[in-house]
């Protein structure tokens, strides 16, 4: 309750309500602590083995947050049980153009059409081989590069897993972002066959005869249950360990009153709005594969009700974003009280 009455308002008023930029100068202050951090445990104990990665707990940071692996080791001092970096792309690039971020205080959600903004995958490596190990399992979310066309995405996809292979627990494949222009294409039969049979291969290459690490698939929440049915097949056919259900919505339903004025905003819209949806996805797809897929359920999730209602539609592992945005770190710990 003293983050919602007191840090939360002193946030949200720094910089004159500029979202991006009170977002920078938090994951500043958190960078900075990091290296205390690391001697901090305030890790809930809630622990899980999921695509045959061990969890200490199943709150995730979802990625976006810290797309650049600034501030690590502060995200499991806070209680995340796993932290997921990115979207990193093959080429550093700046995103798109500001104001870009927007947050719907009455709504409990934010827009985004950052555009993958992040240093490239080469300097993500660098940092994580200065950083050393970490206290709880990295995701690395993997995206396409603006300047690269869509017909030679594969190609950025590969290089980025080659750059990055030896630092993550598993990676995500990131098709379904709104701000990337013909990104969610690739969620398509045709391209998400060659994209994945090429990963797989790849992924199998680095991995020198020793089982290669997870490959996920974050999937748009905005698909129809024939397209998912169809992009299933096509994860089965490969061997993908699982599904991150779901990414940012381009629906503006569900805004509140005061937050209708932003509702022309381009971009992806996450937090409260799309909860019912997210969890309808998961369902869907946990009943399309017989609960054999895990999935790490993503979307909405705001208490933890919320929380235990993903887990009951199939979900094996929870991510957080917007949420923690809006609800401070005691979320995290009232979630793994709840599941526990």
């Amino acid at each position: 309750m003293v983050y919602k009455s007191m840090v939360r308002n002193t946030l949200f008023r720094m910089h004159g309500g500029d979202a991006e930029r009170v977002h920078e100068t938090t994951l500043g202050l958190l960078s900075s602590v990091s290296p205390l951090a690391r001697v901090v445990r305030r890790r809930p104990t809630n622990p899980r083995t999921v695509f045959g990665v061990r969890f200490p707990n199943p709150v995730g940071l979802a990625a976006g947050l810290d797309k650049n692996g600034r501030a690590l080791p502060a995200w499991s001092a806070l209680g995340f049980g796993f932290v997921e970096v990115g979207t990193v792309t093959r080429y550093a690039q700046p995103g798109n153009p500001r104001p870009r971020l927007f947050r719907l205080r009455d709504t409990e959600a934010i827009i985004n059409r950052m555009g993958f903004n992040n240093d490239g995958a080469q300097r993500l490596a660098d940092r994580l081989d200065r950083l050393g190990p970490l206290a709880v399992p990295l995701g690395i979310s993997l995206g396409k590069s603006k300047v690269t066309p869509v017909e030679e995405a594969v190609d950025d996809y590969r290089a980025s897993l080659r750059a990055l292979y030896r630092h993550g627990d598993y990676f995500a494949v990131n098709i379904s972002s709104p701000n990337t222009p013909g990104l969610r294409s690739l969620q398509d039969r045709t391209a998400l066959t060659e994209l994945l049979g090429a990963l797989t291969t790849t992924a199998d290459e680095l991995a020198g005869g020793t089982p290669r690490k997870p490959i996920l698939v974050k999937i748009a929440p905005d698909l129809s249950d024939d397209a998912i049915g169809e992009l299933l097949e096509v994860c089965d056919a490969y061997d993908v360990a699982g599904l991150i259900a779901t990414n940012t919505t381009l629906s503006r339903d569900g805004l509140a009153p005061a937050d209708r004025h932003l509702a022309g905003e381009a971009g992806g819209l996450s937090g409260r709005p799309l909860a019912v949806r997210a969890r309808e996805v998961v369902r869907f797809v946990s009943r399309e594969t017989g609960g054999r897929l895990p999935i790490i359920g993503v979307g909405g999730i705001s208490s933890a009700d919320d929380a235990k209602a993903m887990l009951d539609a199939g979900a094996s592992l929870l991510q957080l974003y917007t949420a923690f945005i809006f609800e401070g770190p005691g979320l995290v710990s009232r979630i793994n009280r709840a599941i526990r």
